[in-house]
């Protein structure tokens, strides 16, 4: 069983110490009994696994930490300055990649055990996605976002709305088409609630579905100048201004209670938040169902194992993380906790196409999820994509609370875009 720390503390304890068995790169040996620690932003859904890898590896204790999104963004890049602190393994969001690849010295090239021979395991833009230009691979895969829009069937009805997926899915053919149905939630909407939780996860969605978001592919800031970011922040603020948000920041213990309380009917969804809506409100399953997504379907979010150099178990922890990013590992985390494989050869499985999720009224969110990350085309992240977003993130908080107007709201964001540099 593993250790789970949340929040920096721990959780639970149960250690299992015996000899060491082999996994992932040919030869790799490890001490008789160590402990590896695995740094996470969110619940992956890797506790069954941990304890499958321990049974099956004896001498291998694995511990688990939790923390806040950005918290666990800025730690790591403090823990990699300072030398010290860092996991064995640390996850790292799609958003930040970039900027940690830039520094590849600070991490184990997972070339030197074994990645050229798991290559092809990925699709290739993810493979790409944690190279190094100078040719070292920083992590392992995990999932890739896919998008869709989550929804409560239960408000919808009280709100006087079709609950039908199909029905749903042809109410809001574009995001216009979404704020209006918002509208017409708003008019009867139960007390209490809100169309959607909050503005900068509409605000991801719709972006995501953009060529080109806050980088082009020369590293080049063009928040100011791709006329697809304005448009994303104004539809936003049109639903804000109409009273459509919960005015709920992400990844907050506010938000997370929003979902336990049902205090929205929506919620821009790519695949991992079906296991971020199961793991926040068990009580409310057979209430949500999946819808397919305004526009032209989109990708937003996916992560990377990563493996720092100033781990002692550098060999140890590539194996795990190689281990749990592996094909078997990914198909078992999609049905516990709807994280779409970033692994193609899944898409074709009929056991991950066909599945069908209880907790979301049986929608088949195999196929919603696989048919779209077969063209899936991603957008191209640049060094400080996740330090932007959360620059997004804070700035349509000030258009939700009151503080400032839309305009007000954009100038300011651009100043602090610029500030940034880069």
């Amino acid at each position: 069983m593993t250790r789970t720390r949340k929040g920096g503390l721990l959780a639970g304890v149960l250690a299992v110490s015996l000899a060491l068995g082999g996994c992932g790169s040919a030869g790799a040996t490890a001490p008789e009994s160590i402990t590896l620690t695995v740094a996470l932003f969110t619940d992956f859904g890797y506790g069954p696994l941990y304890e499958k890898y321990e049974a099956e590896h004896p001498g291998i204790e694995i511990e688990e930490r939790v923390v806040e999104y950005t918290t666990h963004h800025h730690n790591l890049r403090d823990r990699l300055a300072a030398g010290s602190g860092a996991a064995d393994i640390e996850a790292v969001e799609t958003g930040f990649i970039n900027q940690f690849k830039n520094e590849p010295d600070k991490f184990t090239d997972l070339n030197q055990h074994g990645a050229g021979a798991l290559k092809d395991r990925w699709l290739e833009w993810k493979w790409q996605a944690s190279m190094a230009r100078t040719g070292e691979q920083i992590g392992y895969g995990t999932d890739v976002g896919g998008l869709a829009v989550c929804y409560r069937r239960d408000l919808f009805e009280k709100a006087g709305l079709p609950t039908g997926r199909d029905e749903v899915t042809a109410s809001w053919t574009t995001w216009q088409e979404y704020i209006e149905v918002g509208r017409e939630y708003m008019r009867n909407a139960p007390e209490g609630t809100a169309f959607y939780d909050g503005g900068i996860h509409l605000f991801n969605a719709i972006l995501g579905q953009a060529e080109t978001g806050y980088y082009d592919t020369s590293d080049t800031v063009i928040v100011a100048s791709n006329p697809a970011v304005k448009q994303a922040w104004d539809l936003v603020a049109e639903s804000i201004e109409a009273g459509q948000s919960a005015n709920l920041m992400a990844n907050d213990e506010v938000w997370n209670e929003g979902f336990t309380k049902g205090t929205f009917a929506t919620i821009t969804c790519p695949a991992w938040m079906m296991g971020k809506i199961q793991n926040e409100a068990p009580d409310s399953a057979g209430k949500w169902d999946v819808a397919l997504v305004p526009g032209r379907g989109g990708n937003w979010g996916g992560s990377f194992l990563t493996v720092p150099k100033q781990g002692a178990h550098a060999r140890a922890a590539a194996d795990l993380a190689a281990w749990l990013t592996a094909p078997e590992q990914q198909a078992a985390v999609f049905t516990s906790h709807g994280s779409l494989p970033s692994i193609p050869a899944l898409y074709d499985d009929p056991q991950i196409v066909g599945y069908s999720s209880e907790f979301f009224n049986d929608a088949p969110v195999g196929q919603i999820f696989t048919s779209g990350a077969k063209s899936l085309t991603p957008q191209y992240q640049g060094p400080r994509s996740g330090e932007i977003q959360i620059m997004m993130r804070d700035a349509l908080m000030l258009v939700e609370n009151g503080t400032h107007t839309s305009e007000q709201a954009w100038q300011k964001v651009l100043a602090d875009v610029a500030a940034l540099g880069g």
